[in-house]
């Protein structure tokens, strides 16, 4: 059962976020929290596999909320907004959020976007990363990442950190690699401590920088 606990302030709309998420038989609404500082105070109380997190809150808005969640290790973040880019959606990336989804996904998508998080995996919108690209395309030359980072990798840890750079999930990773999918999650969660990442969209983002 996947246990999630949905951060919005708009009282209606969280009403039917979880009356979405109570509809699938593999999710559990493990609370409910109208601002941020709720948010986090819940997330510490509950442990939730799940945040299902608004940007837009009162008292501490969805990125610090995000950031403390993330930093604590107290659940994954899934980031929800009306935006499809804007300096929310660079700071929850930043804040090692674990997707990012437009309000106007429909139920399914919605439920699909917890359960891929809830795996572990990443997920971003596609309006989003149309956006993304074309942002980092348009904005100023920036001097390329030190590959020296990757030193303390092992052969393998690269070669699952271009997987993600490519945007694939665990089960596509195995499958280029020919590894089992919980060998593929071992080598993601090592790659992120040894880079002092948050998140595997961290990764991808790092590994798209460093063109491998």
């Amino acid at each position: 059962m996947i246990r999630v606990l949905v951060a919005e302030d708009q009282a209606a709309v969280r009403a039917g976020l979880v009356l979405i998420l109570r509809s699938a038989p593999d999710i559990e609404v493990a609370g409910e929290a109208a601002d941020g500082e709720q948010a986090v105070a819940l997330a510490r109380e509950l442990r939730p596999d799940v945040v299902l997190m608004d940007v837009q809150m009162p008292l501490l808005d969805g990125v610090s909320a995000t950031r403390c969640v993330v930093e604590e290790q107290l659940a994954d973040v899934l980031v929800l907004t009306t935006f499809d880019l804007d300096e929310y959606v660079f700071g929850a990336l930043r804040a090692g959020a674990s997707g990012f989804l437009l309000k106007n996904t429909d139920a399914a998508g919605l439920l699909a976007a917890v359960r891929t998080v809830a795996r572990g995996e990443g997920l971003i919108a596609p309006a989003v990363t149309r956006r993304l690209i074309a942002a980092f395309a348009a904005g100023p030359v920036r001097e390329p990442r030190d590959t020296a980072v990757l030193d303390s990798l092992t052969r393998r840890e690269r070669e699952v950190l271009s997987c993600l750079g490519e945007g694939l999930s665990n089960a596509g990773i195995a499958d280029r690699l020919d590894m089992a999918e919980a060998t593929v999650k071992t080598h993601v969660s090592r790659l992120l401590g040894k880079l002092e990442l948050r998140s595997r969209v961290q990764a991808a983002v790092l590994a798209q920088e460093l063109g491998i």
